[in-house]
């Protein structure tokens, strides 16, 4: 609740209610959720279920945005095109069992590639960075293999936009050019009217979109969580693009 009265306090009164747009597509798909979406200085505030937002969740792999910022600045990698190896071990997705880049590796989010990571980065460490970011609970908890899916650590849809604006102004502890290649990497739309950054997340049961676009000269960010089944993934980006439609964002 605390992110919730905080805006509260400052005078957002629009968190007194749902915004009837984004309920409306919600409705439409039936999908039960929340989804913030504002400028970088919070002077345009969407939101849709304000007690949901305010509401912690498993991070699932919306975490590789940070834990990718944690690889390279560990010198696990040092660019987009470096390769991380297969093990050879078949798993659940066929695009998954080759070598990968960091390009690659959190475009199709690959769980192996980051759980490899977690081979040479200590528990102490990653605690150390969480901290650092004031990212969610902040929660390794005993498997650091997998504490980003497991339930471990969990982040609610405000604090997502906390860490992106963060990512955004450059204000982490991060050298310069690990920012530049994730921010680089997280491209999954561009036009010559707006450029989006996004990356997606499910754990089995809540489904991630979050992000941030350039459009109309102004810098949106906007973070989904919903009660998402396997057949229903790619409404986590169908919902996010209607209420940036329904907003003439994009």
């Amino acid at each position: 609740m605390i992110r919730f009265l905080s805006l509260l306090f400052l005078g957002i009164t629009l968190l007194n209610g749902n915004d009837k747009s984004f309920e409306k597509i919600f409705k439409d798909f039936n999908i039960n959720g929340t989804l913030v979406i504002t400028t970088l200085k919070s002077d345009e505030l969407y939101v849709y279920n304000p007690k949901r937002a305010d509401k912690r969740f498993s991070s699932a792999s919306t975490f590789k945005i940070p834990h990718t910022l944690i690889a390279l600045n560990e010198n696990l990698v040092t660019s987009k095109n470096d390769v991380i190896k297969w093990d050879g071990v078949n798993r659940e997705f066929d695009f998954w069992n080759k070598n990968q880049t960091l390009q690659s590796a959190i475009s199709i989010s690959c769980v192996w590639c980051y759980k490899q990571f977690t081979q040479k980065i200590s528990k102490e460490k990653y605690v150390e960075y969480l901290l650092k970011f004031n990212y969610g609970n902040k929660t390794v908890g005993k498997d650091k293999s997998s504490f980003w899916l497991n339930g471990d650590l969990k982040i609610s849809a405000f604090e997502q936009i906390d860490f992106l604006k963060k990512l955004y102004n450059e204000n982490l502890p991060i050298a310069q050019k690990n920012i530049d290649i994730v921010k680089d990497i997280l491209t999954v739309d561009k036009n010559e009217h707006f450029i989006i950054k996004a990356k997606s997340g499910w754990d089995g049961s809540i489904g991630w979109y979050v992000g941030y676009l350039k459009s109309n000269n102004k810098i949106y960010f906007f973070a989904l969580n919903g009660d998402i089944k396997r057949e229903e993934l790619n409404l986590r980006k169908e919902i996010v693009y209607k209420a940036l439609k329904s907003k003439n964002i994009i």
